[in-house]
């Protein structure tokens, strides 16, 4: 294993544990003594992916994990939640035992995962994945979200992180999040 640092070529397993599919290894380079990560992935079958013109593609899963990141870009959504999707989708299609898979399953797989997760990222996939036709279309997508919650929500906290807070909108309103209005209320109802 090269060392990310200085290049040597030899290093030490210093720690293993297991990390989803695969393993996380801690590694010690004997040229520079830094520490580095390394993860294992058990690699399986090859996936095929049949695109729209019927040609046929090697599942790359970095070019699938890229095209979310690019949907979910300046999201506020935790380190981790786009690879665990990606995760997951990639395990669910090798659990299907399918070989050859349409690239219009796999869009529809993502679109769904977006839409529970984060509703801007979900339209901007959306729009590039389906190309809609024209402005009717995509506001017609718009609405069909507007009674929908995404499952994860953050909310800002005064210290400068932020919460996750399931299920609330986390709308400002008069410079509060909901949540704070709808407390601010229950205290004057007791006055």
């Amino acid at each position: 294993m090269e060392c990310p640092y200085c290049g040597f070529e030899d290093s030490k397993v210093i720690d293993s544990r297991a990390a989803g599919q695969g393993i996380r290894r801690r590694r010690l380079c004997l040229g520079c003594g830094r520490r580095f990560t390394t993860y294992e992935r058990v690699e399986n079958t090859v996936l095929v992916i049949i695109k729209k013109d019927k040609r046929r593609e090697k599942f790359d899963r970095e070019k699938l994990l890229g095209g979310i990141r690019k949907a979910c870009e300046k999201r506020p959504l935790p380190i981790g939640t786009l690879e665990k999707l990606v995760d997951e989708l990639e395990a669910e299609l090798r659990e299907s035992g399918k070989v050859e898979i349409p690239s219009s399953v796999v869009g529809e797989m993502v679109m769904e995962r977006l839409r529970k997760l984060d509703h801007i990222a979900y339209i901007r996939f959306a729009s590039v994945y389906r190309a809609f036709a024209d402005i009717g279309s995509l506001k017609q997508e718009v609405d069909s979200l507007a009674g929908e919650e995404p499952a994860l929500q953050l909310s800002f906290t005064p210290g400068g992180g932020f919460n996750i807070i399931p299920g609330s909108s986390g709308r400002r309103l008069r410079g509060r999040t909901s949540k704070e209005a709808w407390n601010d209320s229950q205290k004057a109802q007791k006055k």
